[in-house]
């Protein structure tokens, strides 16, 4: 006698599609995010998603920035400088920025820590797809995605739209753009202890063009060139620029082990009043990228804590916000570089040939005092600024 064992068919797992958060990319600001509420308790009972097409599994791009002291992501960086070389076309200089540390942070380093980090945690929905529109209904907000649709009570979007920014005329949008070139030489030419914050000495051909190189051997460096200015070039501008300095600058033949490309919106654009009570924009999206120079990692990582706050105090999203002066040298300082993109090269040339480095990032990180911005602001050429400010008042 044969006796058949049949077991209860499986039930069809259906996933779950309704959070109280969604996070919409997975780039800093995301993952900052959903870690930071993943290990608070006080959101312990909070259904939270994050979406993201990529599985973060590439070093997609590298972030840089200055602090004092040991600071949350030692254990993740690449490579430290304490000195950086800021040159124009007539002068050049090696600056100590002790208190100062500038750092880099490599993509994949970051999200090989953040990426597993976060999908532990048991409230937190890890999903891969490519996100099409956030759209907010009535009492929820609707994620559609190219496989299915979501919805949330509320959405963290760093989904940047640049018709925004683009549509209007009061504010002025340049784009910091660079291509950066990962390289290895086969003479030793690179001092690994000194950055290049900002190299003016080569041509500027009417706009703000700089050389970046970040040397983590004397064989290997990240060589990059950055512009501010309106529109993008050729890829192989960018690529000729690069191949030129180093031929000049180093002397050495080299090959290329990896590349970057990237580009980042310039604009005091009030990106804050497409927030509401239920989709909030964080990241560049958010306006989050500081104006004046495209850095933005260190300002997530300062917003994050801030936004975290907010929402365990019960405030409503559209609440989050705050004007501060700073916000208007950078308008400023936009505004001159709109109406005549070559003045870069000599503001910032200005700047560090007048005043101590650690004045300067002190200013970059919007943590100076109004003696100290007025030594700033009096250190290049004023009337530039005189007919901006008064373009602005008038």
């Amino acid at each position: 006698m044969i006796t058949q064992l049949i077991s209860n068919p499986s039930p069809i797992f259906e996933p779950m599609t309704h959070y109280d958060y969604i996070i919409v990319g997975a780039g800093a600001a995301g993952l900052l995010l959903a870690d930071a509420l993943g290990r608070d308790a006080f959101f312990a009972g909070k259904s939270i998603m994050v979406l993201d097409k990529a599985d973060k599994s590439q070093n997609d791009r590298t972030w840089c920035f200055w602090e004092k002291g040991p600071g949350p992501f030692d254990d993740l960086i690449h490579k430290t400088w304490d000195t950086i070389y800021v040159a124009g076309q007539q002068w050049e200089k090696s600056l100590e920025i002790t208190p100062y540390t500038y750092k880099m942070l490599r993509g994949i380093d970051f999200y090989n820590h953040y990426v597993p980090k976060v999908k532990a945690y048991p409230n937190i929905t890890w999903v891969k797809e490519e996100v099409q529109s956030v759209r907010e209904k009535e009492h929820v907000v609707e994620v559609v995605t190219d496989a299915q649709t979501f919805t949330a009570e509320h959405v963290f979007s760093s989904l940047y739209d640049p018709s925004r920014p683009y549509s209007q005329k009061h504010y002025p949008v340049l784009q910091q753009h660079f291509l950066g070139w990962f390289v290895k030489t086969e003479n030793p030419v690179f001092n690994e202890g000194e950055a290049t914050f900002m190299d003016f000495s080569v041509a500027q051909n009417g706009n703000t063009r700089f050389l970046y190189v970040l040397p983590f051997s004397p064989t290997e460096a990240l060589v990059e060139y950055t512009l501010f200015s309106e529109h993008l070039l050729e890829l192989s501008e960018y690529e000729e620029a690069i191949k030129q300095y180093i031929q000049e600058k180093f002397k050495t033949a080299f090959t290329i082990t990896e590349t970057e490309f990237g580009t980042i919106p310039m604009t005091c654009y009030p990106f804050h009043k497409h927030n509401s009570d239920r989709v909030f924009h964080i990241g560049i999206a958010g306006g989050w990228a500081k104006p004046s120079t495209g850095f933005t990692f260190y300002s997530i990582s300062q917003q994050i804590p801030k936004l975290v706050e907010h929402l365990k105090a019960g405030k409503s999203l559209s609440q989050f916000y705050h004007k501060d002066r700073f916000l208007f040298y950078d308008m400023l300082l936009l505004d001159i570089l709109h109406k005549d993109n070559a003045l870069g090269a000599s503001i910032f040339v200005s700047l560090f040939k007048r005043r101590k480095a650690q004045l300067i990032l002190k200013f970059l990180e919007n943590e100076t005092h109004l003696w100290e911005e007025l030594q700033i602001v009096t250190a290049p050429k004023p009337m530039p600024f005189i007919r901006a400010l008064l373009g602005r008042i008038f």
